[in-house]
């Protein structure tokens, strides 16, 4: 500490009132303390402090206005100020009214030899919050720092223990960063040997090549077609796919390699199921495989034409719903006729392609059973070009347009409408129950009814009569 040089002769003029104004504006908090520590006087830097004090402390011991934990060091504050000297920075902790403590540090001296001591006090509630802030900080990063190595450690484990041959490329130079052990085996080599090449290396011209479009067509789209390639020795014949990862600024290509011997030979198909998949592959009809749910397996070229989807990948995992003419309700009453009859025929829709395109089609559809897990085909056929521009009338359509035209004149037109309207109603709901295989559930859905009002308005027009015994009986209200 560095004294005034001259402090009779800069600081003599100073009164008692210019002193208490000086004090209170330099400190958040002066007390005033007699020789037995009792507070005579007590000045606060601003009202806010004044107010978080439970109560006033003129009168009282400077000993009980703090916590117990605190007293040892005020207790050596006031010794140290009765020896004459100014003390070092001490820190206790008073109570407040509003729940928290108050954290203050005082520095105090001693006026004269028998005179009150003078502490003069800074608030560090606002340090304490900072310090808090850096310790709730500190805690989280060494949990998230901890959470981090447990799943570092958790993918390390993942990425030995896979059966499968696995390598993390760097996009921008195509060399090696990580392989697993399985790829160091099946490369003839040890994982840490592997780390630095440059990939592909080993493969034949064609699969060379192969993989080098592979790991291109993935930087540039994210994605591609898994391709074959075999190793330059032997007739070893792996699958080759690829994904794109993105770290920060960095891109990387996760690359897996699945052997085909043990696959072919487990898997081989006979040549005339071979012929069938190619057959249906270039089908001039749609030709769709799903799962259960109605998401897409496969689908043949010419879907994906009339989709207007450029490739097969962009069409798996996506619902058939997606491309159908209405959607919710055309692919509902496909799945659920198929559940319950496992085949269907000459199904009437329209097929959306992505751009907006439209176009007629018929849809029969088979389900089948693989264990647990059926799987349904749907073939679809454009007719479009064999539909007429105006829809063939039926004799029964004819003759009630006859009936209807006849009658105008001698019926007033508020009647002929009403019996209008009855008579398209039963047509709808006929037409309705011809397009699903008289499912009723499934014509409730497609008419956009609840399947009670369905049954009430077959029952007004006679329809029940028209269906067959068993199909009444599997769909009255009572069974469904």
């Amino acid at each position: 500490m560095s004294p005034f040089r001259a402090p009779s002769e800069s600081l003599g003029v100073l009164d008692a009132e210019t002193t208490a104004v000086l004090v209170e504006g330099m400190a958040d908090i002066a007390v005033v303390v007699d020789d037995q520590g009792v507070v005579s006087d007590i000045a606060f830097g601003n009202d806010d402090l004044s107010s978080d004090f439970n109560r006033d402390w003129i009168g009282q011991t400077w000993l009980s206005t703090v916590l117990p934990e605190s007293r040892p060091n005020l207790e050596a504050l006031l010794s140290e100020a009765h020896r004459g000297s100014v003390t070092r920075w001490r820190q206790v902790s008073h109570p407040s009214s509003r729940g928290a403590d108050i954290p203050v540090q005082y520095r105090a001296l001693r006026l004269t030899d028998e005179g009150p001591i003078v502490a003069l006090g800074r608030n560090l509630r606002g340090m304490a919050a900072l310090q808090q802030q850096l310790v709730d900080a500190q805690q989280a990063l060494e949990r998230d720092y901890w959470r981090f190595r447990q799943v570092e450690t958790r993918y390390r484990l993942l990425f030995r223990m896979v059966s499968e041959a696995i390598l993390i490329i760097d996009a921008s130079t195509q060399r090696v960063v990580e392989a697993n052990p399985a790829a160091g085996q099946l490369l003839g080599d040890t994982p840490t040997q592997v780390i630095g090449r440059p990939f592909p290396e080993g493969f034949n011209s064609e699969g060379t090549q192969a993989i080098n479009g592979l790991l291109a067509t993935v930087r540039a789209a994210g994605r591609a077609e898994d391709v074959r390639a075999s190793l330059l020795e032997g007739a070893q014949e792996f699958l080759v796919s690829a994904s794109l990862l993105r770290q920060e600024n960095l891109s990387f290509l996760l690359v897996r390699l699945s052997p085909l011997v043990a696959e072919a030979s487990a898997t081989a198909l006979p040549e005339t199921k071979v012929r069938y998949l190619r057959a249906f592959d270039q089908a001039p009809d749609s030709v769709v495989i799903t799962d259960a749910e109605g998401r897409i397996l496969s689908a043949n070229n010419t879907f994906l034409t009339l989709a207007e989807i450029a490739t097969e990948q962009q069409a798996r995992g996506e619902s058939l719903d997606r491309w159908l003419g209405r959607p919710g309700v055309d692919l509902n009453v496909l799945m659920a006729n198929l559940r319950q009859h496992a085949t269907v025929r000459l199904f009437a829709t329209r097929l959306r392609g992505e751009y907006g395109s439209a176009t007629e089609v018929e849809i029969s559809a088979v389900a089948v059973r693989n264990g647990e897990r059926p799987y349904f085909g749907f073939f679809i056929r454009d007719v479009g070009r064999r539909l007429n521009s105006e829809p063939p009338v039926s004799p029964e359509q004819s003759k009630w347009l006859d009936q209807l035209t006849e009658r105008v004149g001698r019926v007033p037109l508020k009647e002929l409408v009403r019996e209008s309207t009855d008579t398209i109603e039963r047509l709808c709901i006929e037409a309705a129950l011809r397009l699903t295989g008289d499912n009723r559930a499934s014509a409730a859905e497609l008419l956009g009814l609840s399947r009670q009002s369905l049954y009430v308005k077959i029952d007004r027009y006679g329809i029940a009569a028209n269906q067959s015994p068993e199909t009444s009986g599997r769909d009255k209200p009572g069974n469904s």
